[in-house]
């Protein structure tokens, strides 16, 4: 907004204004920011995590509950008529052992945030206080969520099936707002139009064999050679059965079968992970991905069908056009249009949006560049991006500090603030 938005012209402009106090608040977000990703807890186990959220929110005059579930936390401050605006941050971690190096690194064992969730969890509780402390400059109802479980596909649901909305924990919002930190160059914002995030399903599925000594393989229906050859056959999915205008990944990413040289086994597991960006595409993937285990189990010989079991779904996260269009402006504004940039949709996942779907609300959500500028333009002009910027996930990524707090604050507050009515 610009300073002709302004009812004061002789002060900041709304909303610098409200984001005037951030800068004496730094050395306290760095300092949580450092705790957090010292101290990283996996999915459903947030409690200190949840409980210093709980504690700020209070202090700042929210209305917390605290447990919604399992681990999550909402707090709602109400400012006078307006709309609800939902502000989300996921908290876990990843069970990676850290790589860093860096003195603030993780000291719980094969433990890490290794995806920025401490990032997301910082820029959220600095957003909350400087909204709050600003909140004669708008009018409406501010939710901000502190969730589980995002990692494991599991969090958002659990939050909504425990009565986020039903129960009313929360009043029902009319636009929910969440960014996450990225592997692209600190002081950046990326956003994508419409399907932003792929769907993503985890299958694990067990093939049935019949186990026997290793001299003599005639006498087994062996289910290692049973799930290689599923594992070789599926890749042609993707390869042979999708439009190549269409979008899919299917990765398989644990196999295991056996426990000794000489004795065939009679069972293989294998885990698998199924990307699309489309309904029609995602269960066109996963009916070819169940006919070849049940083909491969059948060519086999084996006595059992294979069993599949959903280890985690997450659905196509939807950007709302309008929503977004808005907000950038405002960004824009704010940081300079340079710093706004088109991506492209991402094969990641993401499971903020049911937190939209389910109050029939607009979503929005954004990436917010987190790696240190140099380094990431000197990969760029080598063609070394892939080679030398971790991603997300690695037990490496851990993004700058700064700028990415001080731009993850600031995006966060403006966005709400885009969202907010004037008083």
């Amino acid at each position: 907004m610009s300073d002709s938005d302004s009812s004061d012209n002789s002060g900041p402009s709304f909303p610098a204004s409200v984001l005037e106090p951030l800068e004496a608040r730094l050395a306290d977000l760095v300092a949580l920011y450092e705790d957090l990703h010292r101290h990283p807890e996996l999915g459903f186990q947030e409690t200190r995590t949840a409980a210093e959220a709980a504690r700020r929110l209070t202090a700042y005059g929210y209305d917390v509950t605290t447990g919604i579930g399992v681990t999550g936390v909402a707090g709602v401050l109400r400012n006078g008529p307006g709309p609800v605006v939902l502000l989300r941050a996921d908290m876990d971690a990843l069970p990676v052992a850290e790589q860093s190096g860096l003195p603030y690194a993780s000291t719980v064992p094969g433990r890490m945030h290794a995806c920025g969730h401490d990032v997301h969890v910082t820029c959220l509780l600095g957003a909350a206080d400087l909204l709050a402390a600003g909140r004669d400059r708008w009018s409406g109802t501010l939710v901000v969520v502190f969730q589980p479980a995002e990692e494991v596909g599991s969090g958002a649901r659990a939050m909504l099936d425990d009565g986020l909305y039903s129960k009313e924990l929360v009043p029902t919002p009319d636009v929910v707002l969440a960014q996450h930190v990225a592997p692209f160059a600190a002081g950046l914002i990326a956003y994508c139009p419409g399907a932003c995030m792929a769907a993503a399903d985890s299958l694990e599925i067990t093939f049935h064999g019949t186990g026997g000594h290793g001299s003599r393989p005639e006498t087994t229906v062996d289910p290692i050679l049973m799930a290689a050859a599923f594992v070789q056959r599926v890749q042609s999915v993707v390869a042979r059965e999708i439009a190549a205008k269409e979008q899919a990944v299917v990765t398989v990413g644990s196999f295991h079968a056996g426990d000794t040289a000489n004795v065939i086994p009679d069972r293989a597991v294998v885990r698998l992970s199924v990307r699309s960006f489309d309904e029609a595409v995602r269960t066109a993937v996963l009916a070819a991905i169940d006919r070849i285990a049940r083909a491969e189990a059948a060519a086999s010989g084996a006595g059992r069908e294979p069993e599949t079991v959903v280890l985690d779904s997450f659905p196509v996260t939807v950007n709302d056009a309008v929503t977004l269009r808005k907000v950038n402006e405002g960004f824009a504004e704010l940081f300079g249009e340079q710093r706004v940039f088109a991506y492209a949709p991402a094969t990641g996942s993401e499971d903020a949006g049911l937190l939209a779907t389910a109050a029939e609300a607009p979503l929005y959500y954004w990436w917010l560049g987190g790696w240190n500028p140099e380094e990431f333009h000197t990969a760029l002009a080598a063609g070394r991006l892939s080679r030398d910027i971790p991603s997300n996930h690695s037990p490496h990524f851990v993004p700058v500090v700064q700028p990415t707090l001080t731009m993850g604050v600031q995006a966060l507050t403006a966005a709400a603030l885009n969202q907010l009515e004037r008083p």
